[in-house]
């Protein structure tokens, strides 16, 4: 596969983050395998995770290949990149089709990004996990490489406006590759979720930029973002908003 835009996109990523001011800690990168394919498995906290979550795998020279979201592939700025990169489009409404892709990313022996939680936490802590990422490692037949994302949040995320302003630090945890070959997938999706939200926690502990109080840390951590109970409320709430926003726009169609 022909990678014409990503080596400039890192580069031009790179550049920006410079200029933002942005420190990184990253720490496990040497966990990344080398070769074959793999599924980085990443904590969902902002809209820019996909962006920040490549840098763990500059050390072991390797692309990934994120899913994301249709809206993405359909806006006609980030689209383009999109495709570009050769990301892969979910349609919540046709899983197949990306779920064959990935697969086929796998089999060329390819990194392939998932967000097990599917949807950004409010909480900033981990989500209940979908079964559909041991699922593709088992029948890709790959290992799942674990990655924490910690700091992102502050950049851009859901109920905040945008903050560019300079200086903050994002860290990266990277776990050691986890094989679920042949294991039972439920079991094998709660034991990776266990395994990540363990990372979550040290990350967050040794996160240098930490306040109490802050918005941007969890509730169990002494911050004041949404508990996960009240973040599932806010969820909720959100689905019901597009839900109507559907019917009618469909009605206004008629």
């Amino acid at each position: 596969m022909r990678d014409i835009t990503y080596p400039p996109i890192i580069v031009t990523a790179k550049a920006a983050f410079k200029l933002l001011g942005l420190r990184f800690q990253i720490h496990g990168d040497e966990h990344v395998p080398t070769t074959g394919g793999a599924v980085l498995a990443v904590n969902h906290i902002s809209y820019v995770d996909f962006i920040f979550g490549g840098l763990a795998t500059q050390r072991s020279k390797r692309l990934v290949r994120f899913m994301a979201k249709r809206e993405l592939f359909d806006h006609r700025v980030t689209g383009p990149i999109m495709r570009s990169l050769h990301h892969i489009e979910v349609d919540r409404a046709d899983g197949a089709k990306s779920y064959q892709t990935a697969l086929d990313h796998l089999a060329a022996d390819e990194v392939v990004g998932v967000f097990p939680e599917a949807t950004i936490s409010r909480s900033f802590e981990l989500k209940e996990f979908k079964s559909g990422t041991v699922r593709l490692a088992q029948e890709a037949a790959v290992p799942i490489v674990p990655l924490i994302l910690w700091g992102t949040q502050r950049i851009y995320t859901k109920d905040q406006p945008r903050d560019l302003s300079r200086g903050k630090t994002l860290s990266l945890t990277v776990g050691e590759p986890i094989s679920v070959a042949g294991g039972n997938a439920v079991a094998e999706t709660t034991r990776l979720r266990q395994q990540m939200a363990q990372m979550l926690a040290e990350t967050i502990r040794a996160y240098p930029d930490h306040v109490d109080g802050a918005w941007w840390v969890p509730r169990a951590f002494g911050g004041t973002a949404p508990t996960p109970a009240e973040a599932e409320r806010l969820d909720a709430e959100e689905q019901r908003r597009r839900a109507e926003a559907r019917r009618a726009k469909r009605q206004g169609a008629k």
